[in-house]
């Protein structure tokens, strides 16, 4: 195996560990934490948090899109072309399309547009959703 296609593999799985790993972090720590906080202090903690946290989504999601099509369509699609093409192309394309809701709702979440405000203030609730669509496309991978 070219050492291009382990490099993509491997940066595509360290980047789905990273994300999902501080989206359960967060429901699991930081929300807890900040519900112990007064409302001065959390209010100033949570505006401080989505501006360091986006950058390593968008980053994170450019990386996960740049190697997930790479690795789709040069590395794992071509052994797909027999047998079982139709089944494998009906899962990555419902990993593919679940992958894209989960980027919408981390980057809601980690957004500032006042469009969203109303879920961002539901973040135990939208995290665990990004959570359980991010395992299912685990699971499909």
């Amino acid at each position: 195996m070219p050492i291009v296609e382990v490099l993509s593999r491997w940066i595509h799985v360290t980047t789905a560990i990273a994300l999902m790993g501080g989206a359960i972090f967060a429901v699991l720590a930081v929300i807890p934490t900040l519900a112990t906080l007064d409302e001065e202090t959390r209010k100033q903690i949570k505006s401080a948090i989505p501006w360091r946290w986006a950058k390593v989504v968008h980053a994170g999601i450019l990386l996960l899109l740049l190697t997930g099509f790479y690795n789709y369509l040069a590395v794992t699609g071509p052994d797909h072309q027999g047998h079982n093409k139709g089944l494998y192309h009906g899962l990555m394309g419902g990993k593919i399309i679940l992958a894209l809701v989960v980027f919408f709702l981390a980057s809601v979440m980690a957004g500032r547009s006042a469009k969203f405000e109303g879920m961002r203030r539901q973040d135990r609730k939208w995290l665990s959703i990004i959570i359980l669509l991010a395992a299912i496309v685990v699971g499909i991978g």
